[in-house]
């Protein structure tokens, strides 16, 4: 589970920010939400199980998700491929940050134990790394790397990286570079049986986009292969009053396609799969007379497809407790399915996953969804630079306020400075 992601110069962030997922001493005007919306790690701590972002159009809302994004390719792929830190995109608006590192920190828990990994980076090299964790109530450094160098390594609580530290100077060759991080590379080894989980658990976080998405897609169809999944994105669809009572696949052979498509076009279409939606039928006295089938790319809505691509993420969300990151969330969805989204994710039932969203459906704003800190916003200020804050950092807010009215009435800054549209239909 997150506990905080902070980062900094990147994308239209200059300073960094902390995307906060502990729960603030607070008390809300719904008593249920102190309970339902809430991890209870322990006597001390709790940990939100949703967060809401949002800002005016190009205030850097996205950017939070991006920059988690980078974090997250970098880990897993800087062993693999050289070119992982060019997913750092630096904050470009001030000549003092373009040729500084960007900074990621993410603290999570592992079972009972509480790691904060991070790094600080540009695209050429990795400038810094470091790894501690809390056991009990002490943390302690697991190892901090400077440039090309580690200069600290615990010699009792992290045995896998002294002896893969020892193999390196061992080693003929150079195996650990100023472009890879030290984690992934730790990863690769069989017994880095601590690292591997680590690794794991960070680069596990799911990330997807609400508009559409040909990868989120083809992860969908895959899915319905899966009895189980398929049974779960089934029931999500009817839940979501699409109207469909199955879907099926239907692998693409020569005796389907017409003879007239090119060669070329032809193995294109015989390497996709065609999902068939089927529906209830009713004859003339509107009595059921079976179904009938449809396309599902060609003849289903786009909030229908959205759906259908977002069910896996959500099912494996839940089932493997593993937090889910959504830019774009309310696109295509009507205010009622979001809403019962987020309440699946503030449900008692809901024991481990996560849910961030960004999203500018202000039906969400309501003290009877969300506690005052599960609501976070973004807003630029005059030099460009986007700042993160959440509602239960604004004074005088009440815990019966209208959230909704209040932040469109501009209360809580984030919202668009908008001219006057009108003067746009005079072309003289």
């Amino acid at each position: 589970m997150i506990e905080e992601f902070s980062f900094g110069n990147f994308g239209s962030f200059k300073e960094i920010q902390t995307l906060n997922m502990t729960a603030a001493k607070i008390k809300s005007k719904e008593k249920s939400l102190d309970i339902n919306n809430l991890f209870q790690v322990d006597d001390n701590l709790s940990l939100l199980k949703s967060k809401a972002i949002y800002g005016a159009n190009a205030s850097g809302k996205s950017n939070v998700v991006r920059a988690l994004s980078a974090f997250i390719k970098i880990i897993n792929y800087s062993v693999k491929d050289e070119r992982s830190l060019s997913f750092i995109d630096t904050f470009r608006l001030s000549t003092k940050t373009v040729s500084e590192p960007a900074f990621f920190q993410l603290i999570f828990r592992v079972g009972k134990t509480r790691y904060r990994y991070g790094f600080e980076a540009d695209v050429k090299s990795i400038k810094s790394e470091w790894l501690f964790s809390t056991p009990n109530k002490r943390e302690q450094p697991l190892f901090i790397r400077e440039e090309n160098e580690i200069i600290e390594m615990n010699q009792t609580h992290f045995k896998e990286g002294v002896l893969y530290q020892k193999l390196l100077k061992d080693s003929k060759d150079q195996i650990f570079t100023e472009r890879s991080l030290f984690l992934t590379h730790l990863n690769s080894i069989g017994f880095a049986k601590q690292s591997q989980q680590i690794f794991k658990t960070i680069t596990s976080i799911l990330i997807v986009s609400g508009l559409t998405d040909k990868r989120m897609y083809d992860i969908a169809v895959e899915s319905l292969s899966d009895e189980i999944q398929k049974e779960f994105i089934l029931d999500f669809l009817k839940k979501a009053d699409v109207g469909i009572n199955d879907l099926k696949t239907i692998e693409i052979t020569n005796d389907v396609l017409p003879n007239n498509l090119e060669e070329e076009v032809k193995q294109k279409l015989r390497k996709e799969k065609l999902i068939i939606s089927s529906k209830t039928q009713f004859d003339s006295n509107l009595q059921i007379a079976g179904e009938t089938d449809f396309s599902f790319v060609y003849q289903e809505s786009e909030g229908t497809k959205k759906m259908f691509e977002l069910s896996p993420f959500i099912y494996y969300s839940l089932k493997e407790g593993t937090p889910l990151i959504i830019d774009e969330f309310d696109a295509r969805f009507h205010p009622l399915l979001t809403k019962k989204i987020v309440e699946l994710y503030n449900s008692i039932e809901n024991k481990t996953s996560q849910l961030v969203f960004i999203t500018h459906d202000t039906n969400l704003l309501s003290h009877e969804l969300l506690r005052r800190d599960q609501i976070d916003f973004v807003e630029k200020d005059k030099y460009g630079a986007s700042h993160l804050y959440t509602l239960v950092e604004i004074k005088g807010v009440r815990n019966n306020a209208s959230y909704e009215k209040d932040y469109i009435q501009g209360k809580y800054g984030a919202i668009p400075f908008l001219g006057d549209f009108t003067n746009l239909i005079s072309f003289e």
